[in-house]
């Protein structure tokens, strides 16, 4: 078996060297040449043999122990490695057979690498077992995590390079495991320390041994220490810590810190005298095409004519190595979680229905529809929060499971169990990468957040969004259930917090993703916050942005209405509109605009009862791009019916005016939209004032509007004063009080 599995790494780490130079001659069969070598050599080398050295453990473990094992790979630009052993196990076949195990399929495989049409350069969906690309860093043990909650048959083998291990998000990952319980999965980290990143030493480089025990000892783990430099048989020290890891059942959960050489198998120096192999230097492409001679002796280092037969089929000693097909790495079903994902039991919305005689909290309303998903979903659906689930008045989750901590602390808490539905942690990158785990293989989930906060998750859900886009072109991997962001504590009410708190960026960031990958929502009270978030949690392949309020506001719309407006995306709101031709719209999307526009709209039926107005409500934001941008972009038909065709809008948006501008871009005649939005002013101050100073009170609404009217240009200057100084003197009084006029305050709809 030691000979085996040495001439399997062999092989694999051949090829992996082969993908990132070779286009043909892929077996040396003839002397290389110029012509045989890739335009443009594309890879990492570095960390090839650590992954395959990694990749062989993990085969014999699995073979001994039949323990199901998915594997996250850390340091995704090592992907050849990947690539070498999925092809040698079978599964490249399996799911193309364009990549047979034979001279052809390695071939076809050798010359995909990193080419126009094939296989990028880092791992990505087109490749089985693969649920976490790496091509950023810093997530792969957070996604390991998510992967294992609720799964208590998996293991979850996760390689984190030790550049990757510098980031913040795996600096928070490493306690993970005091927020899992005995009904998920084993997550075991083998933190693979080569020593260097792209171009000098890492942090874990320059800790001893003993640092490197106390610091993961600290933080919670086993550390199982194991340096293979220096030995001529890897095999058996790190097959031996993970028969030890395996083994272990009590204290702190097992961690694998793996000492090895950066890119092993390399030459010492290039032809011009460059260090290479234990280097900086042979982290990605380490020998230059034009060092021909240097990397054909390399490549011919590996005696491929041992390891294939003359018709490229590899060894019937490799071939034995992998476990049976159905345990592969590869084949492990969670890796395509889309196929193992049922549908959430989602109770009936109108049973939790807000009352519209009543001011109500909307997420407190869509607190108690979400205690009743867990209760009805007790094993696939959870909620992760950066602190802020009571916050964000969604504390009826509460009342039926526990926030999930597996450790005994002092003081008071509440709501704390080793097991329940909810995690929280403050760390949004920690819950982002929970979250995706957890959805990519086959289970549900929420992410509640403060608006301001959520773009510290900008990069991940950049990558997140690729990888729903690319798995979508996939046709074997099926559909996954969407990730849900629910946005709330929105800067328009954060008074007490605030210029930090204030910042609606995410939005802006959203609209630069794939039409069919993202959704934007602004649920103006309870009853549209309800049926926007059973419609989230009933989709796949999306990533859905929910902003909605958490203080006590108007309920405008019945369960029906709500449900009708929720499946228009963008309606008039007749009983608030006068009828016949309107002079001008006012437009709204959120729930502090909607409450401004209505209090506009009253202003104007006192000051001027002939001025004509239509008040249209935005509650999916996407609806107003054409439909030949966005799927969910209104007929031109319906657009026209809300906005007309050459009337002025006024437009109260949620977030930065540019955000409309851009999803309207293609609609005619767009430059009669004027949108008031966020400004990017702020303070700590009262709401009336934030809004002020943003120009989105109802009195800068009702001023814009008079102004712009069809046929009031003679009129409206006066009463555009009017409001203005109406504003002004509501202004002065909440600077001399210190709140907000009872006029603002207790201001209700009375048309």
């Amino acid at each position: 078996m030691r000979d085996a599995l040495r001439r399997y790494r062999r092989a694999c780490d051949y090829l992996a060297a082969a993908m990132i130079y070779l286009k043909d001659n892929v077996l040396l069969a003839e002397p290389l040449r110029p012509e045989h070598l890739k335009p443009r050599p594309l890879g990492h080398w570095g960390t090839c043999p650590g992954l395959t050295l990694v990749y062989t453990a993990l085969n014999r473990f699995v073979a001994e122990t039949r323990q199901r094992t998915l594997l996250v790979t850390g340091p995704g630009h090592g992907a050849p490695a990947i690539h070498a052993n999925l092809w040698l196990e079978g599964t490249h076949a399996e799911y193309d057979p364009q990549l047979s195990l034979d001279g052809s399929g390695l071939a076809e495989l050798v010359r995909r690498f990193s080419w126009p049409g094939g296989f990028p350069s880092h791992l990505s969906p087109e490749v089985p077992g693969v649920i976490h690309e790496g091509g950023e860093l810093g997530y792969a043990l957070a996604t390991a995590f998510g992967a294992a909650f609720d799964d208590p048959e998996l293991l979850v083998a996760c390689v984190i390079g030790d550049g990757e291990a510098e980031t913040g998000p795996t600096a928070a990952a490493w306690h993970s495991p005091k927020f899992t319980n005995p009904g998920d999965g084993r997550v075991l980290p083998i933190l693979h320390l080569n020593g260097y990143k792209i171009a000098s030493p890492t942090v874990y480089e320059a800790m001893s041994d003993d640092e490197l025990t106390a610091y993961f000892t600290g933080c919670g783990w086993t550390p199982l220490l194991v340096d293979v430099r220096d030995t001529g048989d890897p095999d058996t020290p790190l097959a031996e810590a993970l028969a030890r890891a395996h083994r272990q059942d009590t204290g702190p959960p097992p961690m694998i810190v793996l000492r090895n050489t950066k890119g092993l198998g390399l030459p010492s120096t290039s032809p011009d005298g460059t260090p290479l192999e234990g280097t900086f230097h042979a982290h990605q492409v380490p020998l230059d095409p034009d060092q021909l001679e240097s990397l054909e002796q390399w490549l011919r280092s590996y005696r491929p004519e041992e390891l294939f037969d003359a018709d490229g089929v590899p060894a019937p000693d490799l071939l034995a190595v992998p476990p049976e097909p159905a345990l592969r790495l590869g084949r492990v079903p969670q890796a395509n979680g889309g196929r193992l994902r049922q549908d959430l039991p989602l109770p009936d919305v109108g049973k939790f229905a807000a009352d519209r005689s009543r001011q109500e909290s909307p997420t407190e309303v869509l607190g108690g529809w979400l205690a009743e998903v867990v209760r009805r979903a007790p094993d696939t659906f959870r909620v992760v929060c950066p602190d802020e689930l009571q916050s964000n008045k969604l504390g009826a989750l509460l009342d039926v499971t526990d926030r999930q901590f597996d450790r005994a602390v002092p003081g008071h808490t509440e709501h704390l169990g080793r097991r329940g539905r909810v995690l929280e942690v403050l760390s949004e990158h920690l819950c982002q990468g929970w979250l995706q785990g957890y959805l990519l293989t086959g289970r549900h989930g929420l992410f509640p957040c403060y608006e301001a906060f959520v773009s510290i998750v900008d990069s991940m859900v950049n990558q997140y969004a690729k990888f729903l886009k690319m798995s979508g072109e996939v046709g074997w991997r099926a559909p996954v259930a969407s990730l849900n962001y629910l946005l709330t504590s929105d800067g328009w009410r954060q008074e007490h917090n605030g210029y930090s708190h204030q910042g609606p960026g995410f939005i802006n960031q959203m609209l630069t993703k794939k039409a069919h990958t993202t959704r934007i929502f602004f649920p103006p009270d309870a009853n549209t916050l309800l049926e926007t978030m059973h419609r989230c949690l009933s989709s796949t392949d999306l990533i859905n942005v929910v902003v909605a309020g958490k203080q006590s506001s108007p309920v405008w719309l019945s369960p029906d209405e709500a449900r009708a407006h929720c499946r228009a995306g963008t309606s008039v709101w007749h009983w608030a509109s006068q009828e016949g031709s309107p002079d001008v719209v006012l437009a709204c999307a959120g729930t502090t605009p909607t409450v401004e526009t209505l209090a506009a709209v009253q202003l104007l039926a006192d000051a001027a009862p002939e001025l004509r107005v239509r008040v249209v409500n935005v509650v999916d934001l996407l609806s107003l791009c054409p439909p030949d941008r966005h799927p969910n972009g209104l007929s031109d038909e319906a657009f026209v019916e809300c906005f007309g065709e050459d009337v002025p809008v006024i437009f109260a948006f949620h977030g930065y005016p540019s955000a409309v501008h851009e999803v309207l871009h293609g609609r005619p005649a767009t430059q009669r939209f004027h949108v008031h939005g966020y400004l990017e002013e702020g303070t700590t101050t009262t709401p009336f004032d934030l809004l002020a100073s943003n120009r989105m009170t109802r009195h800068d609404l009702a001023a814009d509007a008079v102004r712009r009217a069809r046929g009031w240009s003679s009129l409206g200057g006066d009463l555009a004063r009017d409001f203005q100084r109406h504003r002004d003197e509501l202004l002065a009084a909440a600077y001399r009080d210190g709140e907000d006029p009872a006029e603002i305050t207790g201001w209700r709809w009375q048309r």
